[in-house]
């Protein structure tokens, strides 16, 4: 096998669940190859380095095996290898977000009417 579909090999390295979703990434610019942002149908090539930006962060790895077929989470990992910067920089941002979640208050309840006319005063429109 000399090369991948782009979305095939996402979706079987288990970056998205779908590759539906996978493509759609390709599309909206969340993925680049070597310095590109890449389409769909592009192929992937062992030893090509690749931004993937998902809901887990950004991923900055090099690819190790090219697979089509989606596999067990123990296979799927074979298939590329994190750089050490990208891995610290996700752990990084995970932390940020639980210390905001921390500090963050919910309301308690949803606003009432007074609330909601204050909300928009602040927003400017009333």
């Amino acid at each position: 096998m000399n090369g991948v579909r782009m979305d095939k090999w996402l979706w079987a390295a288990r970056f998205y669940k779908t590759r539906a979703l996978a493509a759609r990434a390709c599309e909206l610019g969340r993925v680049e190859a070597n310095g590109q942002i890449v389409k769909p149908a592009r192929e992937v090539r062992v030893r090509d380095k690749l931004r993937v930006t998902n809901d887990g962060g950004i991923f900055e790895i090099e690819v190790r095996q090219l697979s089509d077929v989606r596999g067990p989470a123990s296979q799927a990992q074979t298939l590329f290898e994190e750089s050490d910067a990208s891995k610290e920089a996700r752990i990084k941002l995970k932390e940020e977000r639980k210390a905001m979640n921390a500090i963050e208050k919910l309301p308690v309840a949803r606003p009432d009417k007074r609330d909601r006319r204050l909300l928009s005063r602040f927003r400017g429109r009333g």
